[in-house]
């Protein structure tokens, strides 16, 4: 080895060394982001990240953790994949239900962004939810919906927020109603489900992607009235635990 190539690796680690500490040690949107810097020194860098994964609370919603995981999950790795699967097979945060249902494949959804799928699974999750007469309509009454257990509405919008940097759930939708007094009329455009007066047509016309507006997604039956919405919105799910 070169006197130039020795010098090239200390200053690589040295630099490392700073960016770990910087991560460890920052903000949170500071850790946020140094995730995309993090990921591209390569292997290094990737074991900085699945050691916090890995010593983080499992417990805990976090966006940091959440943009970890993704970040590490488009790798497409070998031994990233290895590390994920060893240790977390199920996904970054608990899927747990009051109902039995399983939240596996909404999880894997999100994670790969694949948002109008995972939107088509989460009507049709809530109408498990909601029991056998729902799942056979196709939709739920309000009054099923304020029977929902917290703990399942706050794993779907758990998974939801954290696939999503957090721009969907319906903690988000919930926080921008609030944000407009409770007004739908206001809502249906702050979240483009409704423009110059018009609905937004499913699928074409909604954006299944995150360069949707805020609390664009998931969509919730706004053409039944909102009842529905109202309901949700209202459910003592979020009075507790609530991711963000």
């Amino acid at each position: 080895m070169t006197d130039q190539q020795a010098a090239t690796l200390d200053n690589t680690d040295h630099n490392l060394s700073q960016l770990a500490d910087q991560f460890l040690n920052g903000s949170h949107k500071e850790q946020l982001s140094l995730i995309p810097q993090l990921i591209n020194v390569g292997e290094e860098g990737w074991k900085v990240l699945m050691n916090f994964l890995q010593t983080s609370d499992f417990n805990s919603i976090d966006q940091v953790r959440g943009q970890i995981y993704g970040a590490l999950y488009r790798l497409k790795n070998p031994t990233v994949e290895t590390f994920l699967n060893n240790h977390f097979a199920q996904g970054i945060i608990p899927l747990n239900s009051q109902r039995n249902i399983d939240y596996r494949n909404l999880n894997q959804l999100l994670l790969e962004q694949k948002f109008q799928e995972a939107d088509t699974l989460t009507r049709h999750l809530m109408c498990e939810l909601a029991g056998e007469g729902a799942v056979q309509r196709k939709w739920v009454y309000f009054t099923e919906v304020e029977q929902f257990p917290a703990t399942d509405l706050q794993t779907i919008n758990g998974l939801w927020w954290l696939h999503s940097e957090g721009k969907f759930g319906f903690s988000v939708q919930r926080k921008l109603w609030l944000s407009v007094g409770k007004d739908f009329n206001k809502l249906w455009p702050k979240i483009g489900w409704k423009k110059d007066n018009n609905w937004t047509q499913y699928p074409n016309q909604f954006t299944w992607d995150l360069s949707a507006p805020v609390g664009h997604l998931p969509l919730l039956n706004q053409l039944r009235g909102v009842r529905v919405t109202a309901s949700l919105f209202s459910h003592p799910a979020w009075n507790e635990n609530n991711p963000n």
